[in-house]
């Protein structure tokens, strides 16, 4: 990591409550909170909007855990794909269109409203516009209420990514990467080998 992780003794006491709940919430302070502690103000709005969009939006869960798996993989973000891909396989995320995200190709869902929020996922992170023909499905599915929540859970995604790639938060040494184009923090010059 970029920045070094504080200890208890270099944290102020706003930054050990932050901590303290942090780890109630989450089970520790890891990952990108190791980062976000060093401005207690973000820490504390980071929190509570990740804590919003992983655990109290009005998305399903397995909606849930496949927007963190696309804005992870829309930023190649690493650390946050290994801790979530085998919780959206077993929140319902088919391996097959996990598979086909980490590898940039066209997920395919059976059930109609896991491929409209997919697409209007997929529109909104790579073409930064969705199509009125996307948006209505989308709509119609999730109203209102869902469609913000989906914005809201994927800008909250699009940041922990940056921030895991820019302070070059700690890969998971166990874990195998994840995207045949990524290694570390960086990208594979085509033609190189690809192996870790």
């Amino acid at each position: 990591m970029r920045l070094p992780v504080l200890t208890d003794e270099e944290m102020d006491a706003r930054q050990r409550e932050l901590a303290a709940r942090i780890a109630g919430r989450r089970g520790a302070v890891r990952g990108p909170f190791r980062v976000w502690l060093h401005s207690p103000e973000m820490c504390e709005r980071a929190e509570a909007l990740g804590a919003f969009a992983r655990f109290e939006c009005s998305l399903p869960k397995h909606l849930r855990e496949l927007a963190l798996l696309m804005a992870a993989r829309n930023w190649d973000a690493q650390y946050s794909w290994n801790a979530h891909v085998q919780q959206a396989i077993e929140a319902g995320i088919p391996a097959a269109a996990v598979q086909a995200i980490a590898e940039k190709r066209e997920a395919v869902f059976d059930d109609e409203r896991d491929q409209a929020f997919y697409r209007f996922c997929r529109e909104i992170l790579e073409e930064h516009f969705v199509s009125d023909e996307t948006f209505g499905r989308a709509l119609g599915h999730f109203g209102a209420k869902g469609l913000v929540d989906t914005i809201g859970a994927l800008g909250n995604f699009t940041m922990l990514g940056m921030c895991l790639n820019a302070f070059q938060v700690d890969l998971q040494a166990d874990k195998v990467p994840p995207f045949p184009d990524i290694r570390g923090h960086g990208r594979v010059v085509p033609g190189s080998d690809p192996r870790p």
